[in-house]
């Protein structure tokens, strides 16, 4: 479908595509991976013709379409959502140009050749989209889409301008769904869904007639939705035949057989050297001296695979805690009309793992503000245990950074109560050197700014750590990381994510947060989908 030749691309001594060339099918369900600024961005940029590349080709049928998500700043207004996802279907007179175009171009292809045979699958698609652009399927396929995507009856009515920027992703999303395009290509797309959206658009994407590539940091995700990865790694694109769990097991054999011939070839070349050293002067076995001499020069080192830098990250020690925690006891809170909570009460005790889930809007983040004492109350009780010290990332507090001041200033502000902490080895451990660690904040990217915030956490021992969203920008390896260090905490830990691939080797509850009330529920995050779908089912 989508044929790349010999793509380079450079930015000064920066190589990002090094020579690399590919092929996606029309069926492809494909994983893009790789580290920050590995060019995973870039890379859809190229297949959108947005990208100017130093030499090399994209080749690309006219009657292929591609739709593509952004992670962010899309917005719109003035249409009902529901008018708004109707605009999905406005190009049906395009279905039947690309229809007629690939049946043009079968008639210039050898019926042998497995294009012919992919234009036929095409065409029978395209057949049956416009089929679907009947009026009462694109009503249902309308409202399957956003019920799926999490909007209600009544919000189908609603200006798309009320709704704010996560909410305006999904209406994105929605239509791009809608659209069908030859190639969807998606960067983050779980990102504003909240896990049960995130569960139903798993199983929208694995019926999807078309291909799809996905930029995303959610390895259950990857795993669910994809049967190829490209690992964009140090300027090369390195493609696996399976999910990420595949890639991942792969790319370390590939990389530690690497290794092995390597060895090998190293021990080889110590004996030939020995050789040629001991026997130089020898007459009667110049020959083969010379001989092995040329085998040498002629022989191609194999070079093992680097590998990126890995941050690393520990919580310090907790100080002792006491068997409660926190507690909330009626605790009522409303913004403006909306209203929040209602009577919520709640413990928490010492040792306690809890992942924070509920739809968007329920009130998730508030409460993460509510048990670290930075939200204020309507009314009701917060109280703390007589040693509880707690520690608070915040979802957006990677941008609530103080942009006038250096990397190393920052986290140094936070350290200022604590004369054991060590700013500057917790900078390095996050990947800051020391030149980086003198940068100002105003010109990180988002991860490097995750990686700030986490390290002024670090500067303040805490006994209970409330975690809004930490995995936002952080790539998978980071992520893992970043378990590892909550597996190792001694301590309580609340966390607020969709991301349940990281959730459910780290938490023993959940805690289910909805508008009409809240439950906790003993188990991990993928018990607890399975259970929502089980009273769904009994409903």
């Amino acid at each position: 479908m989508i044929n790349l030749r010999d793509i380079k691309l450079a930015y000064g001594e920066r190589v990002l595509f090094n020579d690399i060339s590919v092929t996606i099918g029309q069926h492809d369900r494909i994983g893009l991976v790789g580290v920050n600024g590995a060019g995973k961005s870039t890379f859809f940029k190229l297949l959108l013709g947005e990208a100017e590349i130093d030499s090399g080709q994209v080749e690309k049928p006219s009657f292929v379409t591609l739709g593509y998500l952004p992670q962010d700043g899309i917005s719109s207004k003035g249409k009902t959502l529901y008018s708004e996802a109707e605009t999905a279907f406005a190009d049906t007179l395009t279905l039947q140009k690309k229809i007629d175009a690939a049946t043009e171009r079968m008639y210039e292809l050898d019926p042998t050749e497995e294009e012919y045979y992919e234009l036929i699958d095409s065409i029978g698609e395209w057949e049956h989209q416009l089929d679907d652009h009947e009026p009462e399927k694109m009503k249902s396929r309308i409202e399957r889409v956003l019920h799926g995507l999490g909007f209600s009856d009544t919000d189908l009515n609603r200006d798309t301008g009320e709704f704010s920027g996560g909410w305006q992703m999904r209406i994105a999303l929605g239509k791009l769904l809608l659209q069908t395009p030859s190639l969807l290509l998606l960067d983050e797309p779980t990102n504003h869904l909240d896990i049960l959206s995130q569960h139903w658009l798993e199983g929208y994407l694995k019926n999807y007639r078309g291909a799809l590539m996905v930029i995303s940091h959610d390895r259950a995700f990857l795993n669910s939705v994809t049967n190829r990865t490209f690992e964009l790694k140090l300027g090369n694109l390195n493609t696996y035949s399976g999910n990420y769990d595949f890639y991942e097991k792969d790319s370390e054999e590939r990389i530690a057989t690497q290794r092995r011939k390597a060895a090998e070839q190293k021990k080889e070349i110590a004996r030939q050297k020995e050789f040629i050293n001991r026997f130089r002067s020898n007459q009667k076995k110049a020959s083969m001296v010379q001989s092995r001499i040329k085998q040498l020069e002629k022989k191609e080192i194999i070079e093992v695979e680097r590998d990126e830098k890995k941050i690393f990250f520990r919580f310090p020690p907790p100080p002792p805690a006491s068997q409660k925690v926190v507690e909330l006891t009626d605790i009522h809170k409303s913004y403006g009309d909306i209203k929040v909570f209602d009577g919520l009460s709640l413990r928490i005790d010492k040792g306690d793992r809890i992942a924070v889930v509920g739809v968007n809007g329920a009130g998730k983040s508030t409460l993460a503000r509510i048990l670290a004492g930075i939200e204020p109350l309507d009314s009701g009780e917060r109280e703390c245990g007589v040693n509880t010290v707690i520690g608070y990332f915040a979802q957006q507090q990677a941008e609530e950074l103080d942009v006038s001041k250096t990397v190393l200033e920052e986290v140094e502000g936070a350290a200022a109560d604590n004369p054991d902490a060590n700013p500057r080895g917790a900078l390095g451990a996050l990947l800051f050197s020391g030149s980086e660690q003198k940068k100002p904040v105003s010109v990180l990217s988002g991860g490097e700014r995750n990686r700030v915030a986490l390290a002024k956490m670090l500067m303040r021992p805490a006994n209970c750590v409330i975690l809004d969203e930490p995995t936002n920008h952080l790539d998978i390896r980071s992520k893992s990381v970043l378990q590892d260090a909550i597996k190792l905490f001694d301590g309580t830990v609340i966390l607020v994510s969709h991301d349940r691939d990281f959730l459910d080797p780290v938490v023993t509850k959940v805690l289910e947060v909805r508008p009409d009330g809240s439950r906790m529920l003993t188990c991990n995050v993928s018990e607890y989908i399975a259970r929502i779908e089980k009273e769904a089912v009994g409903a």
